[in-house]
């Protein structure tokens, strides 16, 4: 083969890369222009529905609304036993499912991770995670309303319960499997117990991930209405008795949203205008807890 023929080889294997990485280019750029479109898209709607809640919920927010209880219609009024049966059941149900799912967690990934046991467990949690509130509420309100004959805060703490305690089982576990086993391993050589090593070691080094799991957790909780249509029912006075109908602040917005009322309206938008608020802080805080090194 001379010398020419060599060159001209060349030069179209050349041409030949140079056509494939201009075609790969432009594939690259389509994908990128359709990835930034469908961001605009979900930030369009997403900005719009926050300015609609603060510009309807922010200007309704007074100190009566934060201290009076739920009107009768066209009457002032305010939404304090919502937001205080939100509070109670939020935090009964979050001191009741964090131990259960973070020592599942620790099962999980600490004891037996290959088990049969486990395996099912996974299994069931996936089917938690990934079923409809409603649902819940339905098994909550067949296991224990119709039993008792009576809607209570009980029941709605058991179903918001049923809700954070797959979220906590799957963000402890997959943070404990984080770890490296080389720590654990060094634990074990200095003769810790296993018990020892999980406390002191992989859960000190984790505890950051699950704290910010434990907060997604309550964030989902404090927004959720249908579970709580079904147990908890709602309350139009204050009451601190969980074994009666309470208030809360979802099922307070649904029962006002959907009323031909103004001032029930108003309300309503004030109190999406609270939830926004609180889910946003406690995102905030998860994030703030997840860039915090241990």
């Amino acid at each position: 083969m001379s010398t020419h023929e060599t060159l001209t080889q060349a030069s179209q294997l050349a041409q030949v890369r140079q056509q494939r990485y201009a075609n790969r280019k432009r594939v690259n750029q389509v994908a990128l222009l359709l990835s930034l479109l469908a961001m605009g898209f979900g930030l369009f709607w997403l900005f719009w529905i926050l300015f609609e809640t603060i510009r309807l919920g922010a200007s309704g927010l007074t100190w009566s609304v934060l201290t009076e209880m739920t009107p009768a219609p066209n009457d002032p009024g305010g939404l304090a036993n919502a937001i205080y049966g939100s509070f109670l059941m939020v935090c009964l149900a979050t001191f009741v499912g964090t131990p259960v799912g973070v020592m599942a967690g620790i099962y999980l990934a600490e004891f037996e991770p290959k088990s049969a046991l486990a395996a099912t467990t996974r299994f069931v949690n996936d089917i938690l995670l990934s079923a409809p509130s409603i649902v819940i509420g339905l098994f909550v309100y067949a296991v224990i309303v119709t039993r008792f004959k009576s809607f209570s805060a009980y029941a709605g703490i058991a179903a918001l319960t049923l809700i954070v305690i797959p979220v906590v089982i799957r963000t402890t576990e997959n943070m404990l499997q984080l770890v490296p086993a080389g720590l654990r391993e060094a634990a074990y050589a200095l003769g810790a117990p296993k018990w020892k090593v999980i406390l002191s070691i992989t859960m000190r080094c984790a505890r950051a991930g699950v704290v910010t799991g434990i907060l997604l957790a309550v964030a989902r909780i404090a927004g959720e209405t249908a579970p709580l249509l079904f147990t908890a029912l709602s309350n139009q006075f204050w009451t601190s008795n969980l074994s009666e109908p309470m208030a809360s602040l979802p099922v307070t917005i649904f029962k006002f949203a959907m009323s031909p009322y103004e001032n029930w309206q108003q309300l309503a938008w004030a109190g999406v205008f609270l939830i926004t608020l609180a889910v946003l802080a406690l995102n905030v805080l998860a994030r703030v807890l997840t860039r915090t090194k241990v």
